[in-house]
């Protein structure tokens, strides 16, 4: 027994000194730009996945530096990721946003490797895109966002230094803003992801959920998740994918947002713009 101790403990010094005597070089990322939305705030990318060959480097928080082994020309990938339902424990690569790509990224040690990675929506991506806030020139089918029978208040467009977006306000008179799409009856089931981007700023909380339109007129609703207040814009990337693939039988789906009044405010509000449903 002893023998083999000796043995296992002369390998993994040997293993430890060779590793450390590995250099590496590293590469920085500040951000990852989605080119629809070019030094806008239409994005909110804020994780790199970074694969050498085609396999897993490591997801890096951005702005990130990190250290890469490898050694000479390789395969560098580069996915843009999201925190998925806004939620920093569920950060996923976002299965719209292309990849970049660099085939023959030349790794040597202590090389600084600055890149600017550059992605899109993918080729075969689909959209439902409010009229209210559709983006000019943007290809997708437009929907239109209507009040709810709940709904105590209607939509308010604000035109802001050329850029249109809706709001909803609740004062005392008014106790609940809810809006919803009208029905998409083409969202795929069978577990193909589906999400709802959307930017948005509000002093109050607000639900985001589906109705779910079965046969002879039967309707679910389903509460999916409570956005937090936000004093400045952002943008939330939420999951449907496992509620609509969960709905068999259903013949279409609305997406809703909705809002009630609290005392707590004088006033509750809450913007929002860039409304895809996508797919």
């Amino acid at each position: 027994m002893k023998k083999y101790s000796i043995l296992f403990l002369i390998i993994c010094i040997v293993s430890c000194n060779k590793d450390n005597n590995e250099v590496p070089c590293y590469i920085s990322i500040d951000d990852i730009q989605v080119n629809e939305y070019a030094n806008s705030a239409g994005t909110n990318v804020t994780d790199a996945w970074v694969y050498i060959n085609d396999n897993l480097q490591g997801v890096y928080e951005l702005p990130a530096r990190f250290p890469v082994l490898a050694q000479g020309k390789q395969k560098l990938r580069i996915r843009a990721g999201i925190k998925d339902n806004g939620i920093a424990a569920t950060r996923v690569a976002y299965p719209f946003y292309s990849s970049f790509i660099i085939e023959d990224q030349d790794f040597s040690p202590e090389m600084e490797i600055m890149l600017e990675p550059v992605v899109s929506y993918i080729e075969n991506t689909n959209f439902y895109s409010s009229y209210l806030i559709e983006d000019e020139g943007f290809e997708g089918n437009g929907i239109n966002l209507e009040p709810t029978l709940i709904s105590d208040t209607t939509i308010i467009e604000i035109t802001e230094g050329g850029n249109k977006y809706g709001a909803g306000i609740l004062t005392d008179s008014f106790m609940t803003f809810e809006i919803a799409t009208e029905e998409l009856d083409s969202l795929p089931q069978q577990g193909a992801p589906v999400y709802l981007e959307l930017d948005y700023m509000s002093n109050t909380q607000f639900l985001v959920g589906l109705y779910v339109n079965f046969p002879q007129g039967a309707v679910l609703q389903k509460d999916l998740l409570w956005v937090t207040p936000k004093e400045e814009w952002n943008k939330i990337y939420i999951n449907l994918t496992s509620s609509i693939s969960e709905s068999i039988g259903a013949e279409s789906f609305k997406v809703f947002i909705g809002m009630k009044r609290d005392f707590d405010q004088n006033i509750n509000s809450m913007y929002f713009d860039n409304f895809k449903v996508v797919y």
